[in-house]
């Protein structure tokens, strides 16, 4: 039979398991593209795409050449980010996606030239990711770090590491 002294005490632990739940919430950093462009700089491909939606084939340029960075930030090294965007996949099985270009639009490295390596991040999923399409946008979590790093499709600029990854609800 529970006494009113469990339940006390057992209504305080379970307060204190809720109310500690929040805090892990606000170790997360919650980033924007333009959080990943370095101070000072201006004239970027994501200037040039603010207010577009969906970039359609041959809208940016001719070619398949990437746009330049300047720089990268290193503000957010060792931390725990989430960052919305979309999938270009690495390294997938009839699992999941494991490893992938996290974009800030659709179609970026496929189908347009694709944005300047401080414009894109190298995720390693914490466990494969079954994605639907290459329009559904994501949203991945995990610890955050710059490292150039070059693939057959793009110069990258960042990593995400253990990442979790789900489909962004906004």
């Amino acid at each position: 039979m529970l006494t009113r002294r469990g339940f006390m005490g057992a209504s305080a632990a379970a307060f204190a398991t809720v109310t500690a739940m929040p805090v892990f919430a606000r170790g997360i950093i919650d980033l924007d593209w333009a959080d990943l462009i370095p101070e000072g700089d201006t004239g970027t491909l994501m200037e040039q795409l603010r207010g577009i939606g969906v970039v359609e084939h041959g809208q940016l340029s001719t070619g398949f050449e990437q746009v330049a960075a300047s720089g990268v930030t290193e503000s957010y090294n060792g931390k725990t980010v989430r960052l919305p965007g979309f999938v270009v996949p690495l390294d997938f099985s009839s699992t999941g996606v494991t490893e992938f270009i996290l974009a800030p639009f659709v179609g970026a490295c496929i189908h347009v030239p694709p944005p300047p390596a401080n414009q894109l991040v190298l995720v390693t999923a914490k466990k494969p990711y079954m994605m639907g399409d290459l329009f559904d946008p994501v949203e991945v979590t995990g610890t955050f770090g710059t490292a150039a790093t070059s693939t057959d499709l793009a110069e990258i600029g960042y990593t995400l590491s253990e990442a979790k990854v789900r489909a962004y609800t906004g």
